[in-house]
């Protein structure tokens, strides 16, 4: 696959078949991604990756908890900021109510939302899910060395025929995750990423997602 068919066919999956994903496969996957750039060679990710009964374990403790609504959560770090604004928070709300009416679920369907909002924390039905955590004191520069990590990995699945979805969703529940999973205290946990096999006929996966155009957000000068 041509990294330019890899980009173009990746999406946020948010309906997996419930195939096994090898482990050998993952762990392929892992060991080239480990060649993504870093900031002086520091390499700050770090990821526990679950399957089967260990996943399990932890989708029932999230479900234990979110009954509990906004009172259970206890993210370590401001998953949007609180001033977005502009195109920003247009984009951000936009793709959102786009999911919602390629499911047919009315703003008004409060039940219905929540719902597929509690469908993040059974990591959309994938039969992987890598945890990300980073030391404490890792700065910015860092936290953009772990996304380029990230996407270098969601890339190499995609060579392999398998997708994902980065979820930062699971960050609300550190407290479970941590319970399920051996976090050192002094590391923040991250985001979750799904992993799997796009259920291509669901409606979830077949909406448009669209890009601002390039000159929103590149400037040319001197060519």
């Amino acid at each position: 696959m041509h990294v330019t068919e890899a980009v173009l066919s990746r999406r946020s999956v948010r309906s997996f078949r419930p195939d096994a994903v090898p482990v050998e496969v993952l762990r392929g996957v892992l060991e080239k991604a480990q060649r993504a750039p870093s900031g002086g060679n520091v390499q700050p990710w770090n990821a526990h990756v679950l399957a089967g009964e260990p996943l399990a374990r932890l989708v029932a403790s999230v479900a234990e908890v979110i009954p509990q609504g906004r009172s259970a959560h206890s993210p370590e770090y401001a998953i949007y900021p609180p001033e977005l604004d502009g195109a920003y928070e247009a984009r951000r709300y936009g793709v959102g109510e786009a999911m919602y009416a390629a499911l047919g679920i009315g703003r008004e369907d409060k039940r219905g939302r929540l719902g597929q909002f509690m469908n993040n924390f059974r990591a959309f039905g994938a039969p992987a899910l890598m945890l990300v955590h980073t030391p404490r004191y890792m700065g910015p520069p860092q936290w953009s060395d772990i996304g380029m990590w990230l996407q270098t990995v969601m890339l190499l699945l995609r060579e392999e025929g398998l997708d994902s979805c980065a979820q930062e969703a699971w960050a609300v529940y550190q407290k479970q995750v941590r319970a399920c999973v051996a976090i050192p205290d002094d590391h923040v946990f991250f985001c979750g990423l799904a992993i799997g096999y796009r259920d291509a006929q669901a409606e979830v996966n077949r909406f448009d997602v669209p890009r601002a155009p390039l000159a929103e957000a590149v400037v040319f000068d001197g060519f």
